[in-house]
């Protein structure tokens, strides 16, 4: 049940208001936006795939800001070492003792642009922190702050000089989005706003970084009704057993599809999560974690549609009683 002692007893204003403020920067993708706060008060990382060009940087940017938290960008490169990710120890003569300079993976909110241009090994640096919100150099463990959030860019795998992101890590992503192309009067609509300058450069956070760590807390205890949970594992157990995937969804998977619906039922304020929570979410959610078989691949097949024709395949749950707001 929802707890008695919530800060935000309405927090879809302050949610739109977020929305808005990016929507400064990113014109005409308010779907992409909505989801990519989602998977940040989920306490999840976000995977934005797309071609070069589109705003997925900027779009980074403009989440940080808007939440008002520390911000780093790790430009991801072939040489680029897991020290300079994580950070490393360094012999101070003065004080003949090792001290820690941390990476700028250690800031709240991490971009890593073009994440699958640099090495599998540089990769693996991220899986400790994107896990366990910590990392590991020569035996000492360091707490990272909170929120705590990797917001990785990738361009699509058929462009030279990239190298695919390991099944381990993109687990670890709570949703895969895209931006995509703008309209025609939504292009227009953007050279009007950077004529003059930026506007990222007058961009002001909407809320502080303790205020979001709260808005986490609180839509973690949303209400999951357990024929909803009961929804999600039969739809995971379906992928797991279908002839089209080699690795179906993952237990991780689950419990990401359930924390991802608790949060679109707080933003819209219920006190509890609803099939249709579950259902707009499980796509971006779920398919970058499945791995199709190479016949499926060969055939031309795609993790979207068939997930999407297990969902519809699928009898929508009834809940036995609603939870009062």
């Amino acid at each position: 049940m929802a707890s008695k002692t919530r800060i935000f007893d309405q927090p879809q204003p302050l949610v739109e208001r977020m929305i808005m403020n990016v929507e400064k920067v990113i014109v005409g993708k308010r779907e992409t936006i909505e989801k990519a706060f989602i998977a940040m008060l989920s306490g999840g990382h976000l995977l934005l795939e797309d071609v070069p060009g589109v705003g997925k940087t900027m779009l980074a940017r403009a989440l940080a800001k808007t939440i008002g938290c520390e911000f780093k960008r790790i430009q991801c490169t072939p040489d680029l070492l897991p020290s300079d990710v994580t950070g490393v120890s360094v012999f101070n003569v003065k004080s003949n003792e090792f001290e820690f300079r941390p990476g700028p993976l250690m800031t709240s909110v991490v971009l890593a642009d073009e994440c699958n241009r640099t090495s599998p090994k540089t990769q693996s640096a991220f899986l400790e922190a994107m896990e366990e919100k910590r990392v590991t150099i020569d035996g000492i463990s360091y707490e990272l702050p909170k929120p705590f959030v990797v917001i990785a860019t990738q361009n699509p795998m058929d462009y030279e000089g990239t190298y695919a992101l390991p099944e381990a890590q993109m687990d670890r992503f709570m949703m895969k989005l895209s931006l995509g192309y703008p309209t025609h009067d939504q292009e227009i609509l953007m050279l009007d706003r950077l004529q003059d300058r930026h506007p990222l450069e007058s961009l002001k956070p909407v809320i502080v970084q303790d205020e979001f760590v709260q808005l986490q807390k609180e839509a973690a205890m949303i209400h999951v009704d357990n024929t909803l949970k009961d929804f999600i594992v039969r739809l995971a157990l379906a992928t797991r057993d279908h002839a089209d995937f080699y690795i179906g969804a993952s237990p991780r998977a689950s419990y990401a599809l359930m924390r991802a619906a608790q949060t679109s039922a707080y933003v819209k304020g219920r006190t509890f999560v609803v099939p249709d929570d579950i259902k707009d979410l499980v796509l971006p959610v779920w398919t970058h974690r499945l791995i199709l078989t190479s016949d499926a691949r060969m055939m031309g097949r795609s993790a979207d549609l068939i997930l999407q024709g297990l969902l519809d395949g699928m009898q929508t749950p009834v809940l036995r009683y609603v939870t009062a707001k």
